[in-house]
């Protein structure tokens, strides 16, 4: 099944704390139906580091924020919409908004006929 969210998208974060920020995806994590969002107001989760031979001090990182793929939606006009999938006469499928009917990226492929 095609996801509704693609790598690049903005997105509105619609469900826990960080509920209404925006943001870009920045990676998909398709095993655990995950998305990284970056974006002002979103800040990363601090991870404990050991001193290993590529980072030998050690030390505390911060790790991109990851979200549900159910709890963001695809941002058009600067609000949450869903997604409708259709399939155009020369046979490539778009995700289009059913807030407003726009379409949201490039085509996904070729659909065989």
């Amino acid at each position: 099944m095609p996801s509704h969210i693609r790598k690049g998208d903005d997105v509105v974060i619609t469900a826990g704390r960080f509920r209404g920020q925006t943001g870009k995806v920045v990676r998909m994590i398709n095993k655990h139906d995950r998305v990284v969002v970056q974006g002002p107001g979103i800040e990363g989760i601090t991870r404990n580091v050991k001193p290993t031979r590529v980072n030998p001090q050690g030390g505390q990182v911060e790790v991109d924020r990851s979200f549900h793929i159910s709890n963001v939606s695809p941002a058009v006009d600067g609000k949450p919409s869903r997604v409708r999938f259709e399939t155009k006469s020369d046979g490539s499928k778009v995700r289009v908004a059913v807030k407003g009917g726009k379409q949201i990226g490039d085509p996904l492929r070729k659909v065989k006929k």
